[in-house]
């Protein structure tokens, strides 16, 4: 459609019109007058409603094109002005990133890898409908180092997830490297219920406790979750992937062992339902091989179930006695029915040699008892339950097995 200029129509107008129309007249004109004077007022069609230019596609990629060292966990995102987007395909070699397109706008639904460089192929179309693209690329962080997480029931044995354990079990992460600590108890996400709250303990640089001021409630269940993938947890590592686990606490059980009075009795829920004639460590002490000093006393506090052995072989070579001569020596024993609360040694176990039971202390540190009652402990008890000792001079320390219930909660790590 064309706009023709606006021509002005009167007297003159007509007249050209008509002259136009009819005969020309020959000559310079004279026989027309003033109307056929020599122009006809013709005026040039023009283009009526002339289309506006097109406004290029605009295409925001972010990350943005060129970007390196980006976060893996920072979501890609693309939008196109004056446009309308069509598709966006990021790729990493052969492998394609996920998305959605909504409102107008792209936005990946996966985190990124490590030390990786993505494609994005933007496709949009303009306001004529014309297809366009536009290419970008990034490159992704690529750490000097990377930290696993695992977790742990103690440093004996690794957590079993969805497991039951005992009232004493605190949560333990371990990394495999050495982490910033902020860093790594800000990626650690714990949830309990019912709610309680926790603290943390930092056993090294890589091993993590976490605690709440009282034992697990029985029915209590727990939930861990470490988002330490793309978390940089010290000057050049960063969290290897993401790790989750769980467990319950079904019943508590707490054994209370008595120095003094040289019996160990076992609640559950709080109601007793055993007592059993013990013998603990005698006391006193000697001066191992190597110039280590050794206490025959069993350690004081709270003590936390480590692991359960049918057969064990004690032998006082463990602990720097290695002397056949000294009078505490022995060795290669067999041992039924063991139940270990300490790293150092230390077992609720079968003694059936120990013709004192509830009489006297005449073991070297462990908690003596008959077999029928070894037996009932190494089949009752579960990892996590806590053991008590009383009324002796020597306390546990809290890197002695899992002493975390020796120190009050306000003295507990952070």
């Amino acid at each position: 459609m064309f706009k023709r200029r606006k021509v002005i129509i009167g007297a003159l107008g007509v007249a050209a019109t008509a002259t136009v129309a009819g005969c020309s007249t020959s000559g310079n004109g004279s026989g027309g007058g003033t109307a056929g004077s020599g122009s006809t007022n013709w005026v040039e069609p023009v283009a009526d409603n002339i289309a506006a230019p097109v406004t290029p596609v605009t295409v925001t990629t972010t990350p943005a094109d060129a970007d390196k060292d980006v976060s893996v966990l920072d979501p890609i995102t693309v939008k196109v002005t004056d446009g309308t987007l069509t598709a966006v395909t990021v790729t990493a070699g052969k492998e394609k990133v996920k998305g959605t397109l909504a409102d107008g706008v792209w936005t990946s639904t996966e985190n990124l890898d490590y030390g990786k460089t993505y494609k994005v192929v933007t496709e949009a179309a303009d306001s004529t409908g014309t297809p366009t693209e536009h290419t970008a690329s990034f490159s992704t962080v690529k750490p000097a180092k990377t930290a696993k997480v695992t977790f742990q029931a103690n440093g004996l044995a690794i957590l079993k997830e969805g497991k039951a354990y005992g009232a004493g079990q605190p949560v333990i992460v371990a990394f495999s490297r050495a982490v910033n600590k902020k860093a790594a108890e800000k990626a650690i996400e714990i949830t309990t219920s019912p709610s309680v709250e926790g603290k943390f303990y930092w056993k090294d640089d890589q091993t993590v406790h976490w605690r709440p001021a009282k034992y697990w409630a029985a029915g209590t269940t727990v939930k861990v979750k470490v988002n330490a993938f793309g978390v940089k947890l010290g000057k050049t590592v960063y969290g290897a992937k993401n790790a989750s686990t769980s467990f319950k606490v079904n019943r508590q059980l707490i054994a209370v062992s008595d120095n003094r009075t040289h019996m160990t009795k076992v609640y559950i829920d709080g109601k007793l339902v055993r007592t059993m004639k013990s013998s603990l460590g005698k006391g006193g002490g000697t001066t191992g091989s190597n110039g280590e000093k050794i206490s025959y006393w069993t350690a004081g506090g709270p003590h936390v179930v480590l692991e359960k052995l049918r057969t064990h072989v004690m032998s006082s070579a463990s602990y720097g006695v290695t002397d056949p001569n000294d009078p505490n020596y022995y060795g290669g024993d067999e041992i039924e029915y063991c139940t270990r609360i300490s790293y150092s040694g230390e077992f609720l176990h079968a003694a059936p040699w120990n013709g004192q039971l509830g009489q006297a202390n005449r073991s070297h540190g462990c908690i003596n008892l008959s077999t029928a009652d070894a037996k009932w402990v190494y089949e009752n008890f579960i990892h996590g339950d806590i053991v008590d000792v009383k009324n002796t001079p020597r306390e546990l320390p809290i890197w002695n097995g899992l002493g975390d219930w020796t120190v009050s909660y306000d003295r507990y790590g952070n």
